[in-house]
């Protein structure tokens, strides 16, 4: 008899399988992949993501990565940066991370299935493979189209808003310390350093045909830097959804990361998330009690939905977008302070009136 059975192996599934063991449990973790397990992702880790995992005890040490101190909104010839409050984010390939993870999970005595399918979850049991195993608990971190969600009788949620992810590498030195995101109508193109020669840059559309290459026009500051290269290794493409659901748990059965509900990759915090949930749901499992889990869930989850909802109104409304943008750049103490909220240094309520109103009319007149 198990403790705790986690479907999917992902940065999700292998935080929760850490956090559980840590905690004493006895953890199993099935994957129909093998790893490493790569993603179409942006690759950069926000600080508080950072803090959730050196609590989980991955040691990031030696691996190829490039740390970056904050974000720079780019478009067309308004610009806009900020600073993060408490030390820098960390950009890295995400083989190279989920093979740290991988690891970590090993040495603290999860058991690993890889290149297992599991084919149904019910409640205390799992059949994976040929196999049924008993277990106290059940974790569904498969993703956001997650095939068991439903088995589990948690629904599919509500899926608010549906764009596309493309993301390729380059060999390139990276250009600035920041996370570069630039805007243009047909979306945004991330450009994250994750290692010394190297930039993972992600284009984000409503356009499901549209592709990096094709982009880049719009996108005339990252084009310069980009002429005459090409990208290497394997360029993917993934979904991103901003996706709402009633309830993250169902007697005994959990949902993590993406299967439990996300927030558009636009906000940059889908690793951070995953891994402040993991913990959380390793207390409420310690704890034997779930529905702590659910409100955590739902604290943790609010922030980056709600930033979410922010910047792809800006994405909507390009006017207001170049308001807002010169904005910052006349306020760039306000950008630096929502960046803080973003990253959960501060609360929303440590804005500071007076800043809000001189940001409004620096708005106003832009």
């Amino acid at each position: 008899m198990l403790d705790v059975f986690i479907v999917g192996g992902g940065p999700a599934g292998l935080a929760a399988a850490i956090a559980a063991a840590q905690r004493g449990m006895r953890v199993t973790l099935a994957d129909s992949a093998r790893p490493p397990i790569d993603k179409a992702c942006g690759e950069g880790i926000m600080p508080d993501g950072l803090v959730a995992l050196r609590g989980l005890g991955v040691d990031l040490t030696g691996l190829a990565s490039a740390p970056f101190d904050g974000i720079k909104f780019v478009d067309n010839a308004v610009e806009a940066h900020a600073r993060f409050p408490k030390g820098p984010g960390f950009g890295m390939t995400r083989t190279a991370l989920h093979s740290a993870m991988a690891c970590k999970a090993e040495s603290a005595g999860v058991r690993l299935l890889w290149g297992t399918r599991v084919e149904s979850v019910r409640e205390g049991e799992v059949v994976a493979g040929v196999t049924t195993y008993r277990s106290t608990y059940i974790v569904c971190a498969d993703g956001q189209n997650s095939s068991l969600r439903e088995m589990a009788g948690l629904g599919a949620g509500k899926v608010l808003r549906r764009r596309y992810g493309f993301r390729s590498h380059y060999t390139l030195r990276p250009w600035s310390p920041f996370v570069e995101v630039h805007w243009a109508n047909c979306g945004q193109i991330y450009v994250t350093p994750v290692g010394p020669e190297e930039v993972c840059v992600v284009l984000i559309t409503s356009d499901p045909h549209l592709r990096l290459e094709d982009a880049l026009p719009a996108f005339p500051a990252v084009q310069r830097h980009l002429a005459g290269l090409s990208s290497h290794g394997k360029s993917m493409g993934a979904v991103t959804a901003t996706r709402k659901l009633k309830a993250v748990t169902r007697g005994r059965i959990a949902l993590l990361g993406d299967s439990s509900g996300s927030a558009d990759a636009i906000t940059g915090d889908g690793l951070s998330l995953a891994f402040q949930q993991a913990t959380a749901l390793a207390d409420a499992m310690s704890s034997e009690d779930l529905s702590a889990y659910q409100r955590t869930h739902e604290t943790i989850s609010n922030l980056p939905r709600n930033m979410g909802r922010l910047m792809l109104l800006m994405h909507d409304y390009p006017a207001l977008r170049h308001r807002v943008f010169r904005g910052f750049s006349r306020s760039p103490q306000m950008f630096e302070k929502l960046l803080a909220v973003h990253t959960r240094t501060i609360s929303p309520l440590q804005l500071g009136g007076m800043d809000c109103l001189s940001f409004g009319w620096n708005v106003l007149r832009a």
